[in-house]
C-alpha cells in the first residue's frame, strides 16, 4: 500500500526566531499512523518566516489531509496554513 506525502506552509502570527515550540505543538496534533518527515523554513518578508512541514499519511485514510490542516490552523500562534503539495508515493 502507498502513502500520501503533503507539504504544509504554516504562517506564524508574528516573527518567530525559533520554531521548536511550534514544532512540538504540531507533533502533538499529528494523526495516528502519520509521520513528520521534515521541516524547513521559508523567508516571507521583513524577518517573517513560514514553517514548511512535510508529513506522510497512509493512503487508505480518507479526509486525513484536510483534517490535519484544520488542526494546524487551530494551534495558538498560527495565523494561516496552506497545503503546498500533495503527492502519492509507493513507499
Amino acid at each position: 500500500m502507498g502513502s500520501v506525502k503533503v507539504i504544509y506552509k504554516v504562517f506564524p502570527e508574528d516573527v518567530v526566531v525559533n520554531f521548536d515550540e511550534l514544532k512540538a505543538k504540531i507533533e502533538k496534533c499529528l494523526p495516528e499512523f502519520s509521520a513528520i518527515e521534515g521541516y524547513n523554513e521559508e523567508p516571507i518578508a521583513f524577518g517573517l518566516k513560514a514553517l514548511l512541514v512535510q508529513v506522510k499519511f497512509p493512503e487508505d485514510k480518507t479526509g486525513i489531509v484536510d483534517e490535519f490542516e484544520t488542526e494546524l490552523a487551530k494551534i495558538p500562534g498560527v495565523s494561516q496554513v496552506q497545503t503546498v503539495m500533495v503527492r502519492r508515493t509507493s513507499r
